[in-house]
């Protein structure tokens, strides 16, 4: 298993401060199709290039380059993270992977977050001040008392037992279900806040400064 994080950047909304994170030594940046460009326009040589490039040319870069046919099951992210997951990694962060011209694909990376969890890898999709993870039964996770604006938990599963402790709607043993958004919009109150997740799958969506 790899100690380092998998970082992909897709083809969506790219924000200048996405691409500020602080590189680690053992992580690996893979640019899904035109995913590249945003990354050289920063400055920044990825590590591997993985697409069809039916939505930009063929980058002349040196550097590794895997090409995809056009028809195909994945979209050229899942195969970013395949690749990632072959590779050992099992840390990913993902940009680019929201907006864009087809929101179509925003869904299906959303959906992308289940099937990373399900392969015993976490991820976070980043976008700007939105943050989104997914949470299973057994876990919890703390937030900063610095934490601003909203956040938001939905049930992915049929149903979701949920505690929240800390948020201005606080809730013990709660249930979420995916068929009702209860969750939507919940606020930080200048607390360190905690989630915890005694059964079922939770997408978080953190929206920070929107209130």
């Amino acid at each position: 298993m790899k100690q380092g994080r998998f970082i992909i950047v897709g083809a969506g909304d790219v924000h200048p401060e996405d691409l500020t994170f602080e590189r680690e030594a053992d992580d690996v940046i893979c640019a899904a199709d035109a995913g590249h460009l945003a990354l050289l326009k920063a400055g920044i040589l990825p590590d591997l290039i993985i697409g069809d490039f039916d939505s930009s040319e063929f980058p002349e870069v040196n550097t590794e380059i895997i090409q995809l046919p056009v028809e195909k099951d994945d979209t050229d992210t899942v195969y970013c993270v395949k690749e990632g997951l072959k590779r050992g990694y099992r840390q990913f962060l993902i940009i680019g992977a929201l907006g864009g011209r087809r929101i179509s694909h925003t869904v299906a990376n959303i959906q992308m977050l289940s099937m990373i969890r399900e392969a015993g890898a976490y991820a976070e999709i980043i976008a700007g001040k939105t943050t989104m993870f997914i949470l299973r039964g057994g876990e919890n996770h703390q937030f900063s008392s610095d934490c601003t604006g909203t956040v938001s938990f939905f049930a992915l599963s049929d149903q979701a037992i949920v505690s929240l402790k800390n948020f201005y709607y606080s809730l013990e043993e709660g249930e979420l279900s995916r068929f009702y958004p209860l969750g939507v919009s919940n606020h930080f109150i200048g607390k360190e806040a905690e989630i915890r997740v005694r059964s079922g799958e939770v997408l978080s969506i953190v929206e920070s400064d929107m209130e």
